[in-house]
């Protein structure tokens, strides 16, 4: 997530477009060579059908932005459900953990049932983040040649690669018995194991009558809700932006910059001999207008991949993790998760 208030024009140039005018330059410039020295000049596009196909490619693109913006409120909205949930959790899990009866279990034995309950729900955080940034064949950086390279490009200077090593080992070895640890490699998806461990150890208190029914069913709603919250956040992991959309927005606003050339240059060519290269300016800076409206719905249809407008998983986890400690009165908290360059995952 960019936390900046505006991109500055290098931001701009470089994450939107910058190494595009490296074909829309040269292409321009190689139209308007050919108008104006051979017979290419015969050759025009009339204004009206012209813009009658530019207006029908902003609303097509601009209807496919907003339905890549929606996927990322979407993603966020289900990390703002888990932050909400996870803090039900924490707060639920020390008030509805008690004795079976007076003096019959050690309160220390309460204190390690809860800590071993929150920290499981603070691992689970970062299996499920990690989990959601695991590559797609759909996405950027997974695509081949130049758009691959660029995409690593941009995951290492505008992206994950500005907060280091990822932390999920870290936190799991902090936060799960060396037992879990252990299991975890053998899950197909770890972080659904992790909820219905949370599941089973809550069977086992109530067992004990350490839960009520009524906190059991409370607390058990909100493991639902986890899962709930994770099946939401892999559909949109793992049902890409429908393809023929992004595939006809990119290809229209192809067709619209090879053609723009062809209605200016005839128009402007009627200021004399060096008027083409007067329009030759205006070409790129409309060519550039919509490569940029494409892109900036291209890079917000996958709200996990790792790039600096994505969901800020790793700072949710982070406040999660330190409001939960905190629930369980712990001072050694983890310092909150500060942008980098402006940008915050």
């Amino acid at each position: 997530m960019y936390v900046k208030k505006n991109y500055s024009l290098t931001e701009t140039a470089f994450f939107n477009s910058g190494k595009h005018l490296a074909w829309l330059v040269p292409y321009t410039l190689l139209i308007a060579v050919l108008y104006r020295y051979t017979a290419l000049h015969q050759f025009s596009i009339p204004w009206l059908p012209l813009s009658l196909i530019g207006t029908a490619v902003t609303f097509y693109v601009g209807f496919k932005n907003n339905q890549a913006y929606d996927r990322l409120w979407e993603a966020r909205t289900v990390w703002g459900g888990i932050v909400n949930s996870s803090r039900t959790w924490g707060s639920n899990v020390n008030a509805f953990v008690v004795s079976a009866a007076e003096g019959t279990t050690p309160a220390e034995a309460l204190t390690e049932a809860k800590r071993v309950i929150i920290y499981r729900q603070i691992a689970w955080l970062y299996l499920l983040r990690r989990q959601l940034l695991e590559p797609t064949t759909w996405e950027h950086v997974s695509q081949p040649g130049f758009y691959g390279q660029d995409a690593q490009q941009k995951l290492q200077k505008i992206g994950l690669g500005l907060f280091g090593e990822d932390i999920t080992n870290n936190r799991v070895q902090r936060y799960l018995s060396p037992a879990e640890q252990e299991a975890l490699p053998t899950y197909k998806n770890a972080a659904a194991q992790l909820i219905d461990k949370q599941s089973q150890h809550l069977a086992r208190l109530r067992k004990a009558g350490h839960l009520g029914d009524v906190e059991h069913i409370a607390l058990q709603s909100i493991l639902n809700d986890f899962y709930e919250h994770q099946g939401k956040a892999e559909r949109i992991k793992k049902t890409p932006f429908p393809r023929q959309f992004a595939s006809v927005g990119f290809m229209m606003v192809c067709i619209f910059i090879a053609m723009l050339p062809f209605g200016f240059f005839s128009e402007f060519i009627k200021m004399g001999d060096n008027g083409i290269w007067v329009a030759v300016p205006f070409v790129v800076l409309i060519s550039w207008v919509y490569v940029v409206m494409e892109l900036v719905g291209d890079y917000s249809e996958n709200p996990f991949e790792g790039l600096s407008n994505d969901v800020p998983m790793l700072a949710l986890s982070r406040s999660i993790e330190i409001d939960l400690l905190q629930q369980l009165g712990e001072t050694d908290l983890p310092s909150p998760i500060q942008p980098v360059k402006h940008v915050l995952l």
